[in-house]
């Protein structure tokens, strides 16, 4: 496994180059601005091709885009139960998807398999983890896959823009607490030291999600070892968190927000969505799709 994770950049850097000039690999190109509010300096990116927007709407009618996957977005099996692909349309380069191999659905509880999976790409890149638990939690298809993302989400700033709020509340490694995000979620700090050892940091990860679940109310983790899931969720991993959002609506003003928009990366399509955000601020958005704070 650490020998995977010390081969994993350069496999990502190769595949990329192949995809990008084959044509694989669609990106979404955009201009980023930011956006102050609450304390958060939010990156909100403006899509410049839009008609990318029609290529991956979430909710037409397709078959699943992993079953087979496309073998030009290969880049190299995680483990018996989990490979890793290349985002076709990635707005950050090297975004990777941690897939099942074989179908298991988006709803269903986060395993010690797919921490296992998380884990060695994270040893890779450090970079940000997450998982958009169900349509309403941002999920554009029903097969389970967590992602991987490089970082900084956007520079100059936090290498993750909502971390600011979440200092105080994760300054001790298995301390858990509520940080200032004005919405529902719980966080706890990490010991930074996990990304080192994939195999025991992942026990870490799947015993800290189960507690964040467990502090939302969403499950014990022996409900959580099978069957589906109690509600739709946003999960961010970073070296240092991890941090569990539950959700009530998918969308803002027609703006999708998933797992990246709750860690401060928005996405829009046309200069009306960024005039929203922009004149009621990304915070607003975040309190619309999120449950309110208890």
């Amino acid at each position: 496994m650490t020998q995977l994770a010390g081969d994993l950049r350069e496999r990502v850097a190769a595949v990329t180059r192949r995809a990008r000039h084959g044509g694989a690999l669609c990106p979404i190109v955009s201009r980023c601005e930011f956006v102050h509010d609450a304390g958060v300096r939010f990156a909100v990116r403006r899509a410049l091709n839009a008609t990318t927007k029609a290529a991956i709407a979430p909710h037409a009618p397709r078959t699943d885009p992993f079953l087979p996957y496309e073998q030009d977005l290969y880049v190299a099996d995680l483990s018996a139960t989990h490979v890793a692909l290349l985002n076709k349309y990635n707005v950050f380069e090297h975004h990777l998807l941690i897939i099942t191999r074989a179908y298991e659905d988006q709803e269903q509880w986060l395993t010690l398999a797919d921490f296992e999976a998380l884990s060695v790409c994270m040893a890779a890149f450090g970079g940000m983890g997450f998982y958009n638990a169900g349509r309403l939690a941002g999920a554009s298809q029903p097969h389970k896959h967590l992602q991987v993302v490089p970082l900084p989400l956007a520079a100059p700033g936090p290498d993750i823009p909502i971390a600011p709020l979440l200092e105080e509340a994760t300054s001790v490694p298995g301390d858990s607490a509520t940080g200032r995000l004005p919405f529902a979620h719980a966080v706890m700090g990490l010991d930074p030291g996990w990304i080192t050892s994939p195999g025991d940091g992942a026990r870490e990860l799947l015993k800290t999600y189960y507690t964040l679940l467990q502090r939302m109310g969403m499950g014990n983790a022996a409900e959580m070892r099978d069957g589906r899931q109690t509600g739709p969720y946003n999960l961010i991993v970073s070296r240092e968190w991890m941090l569990l959002v539950p959700r009530r609506r998918e969308t803002y003003h027609a703006i999708t927000v998933n797992a990246l928009g709750i860690a401060g990366a928005l996405l829009v399509w046309d200069d009306a969505q960024l005039r929203v955000l922009r004149e009621e601020g990304p915070m607003a958005a975040l309190k619309y799709v999120c449950l309110p704070r208890p």
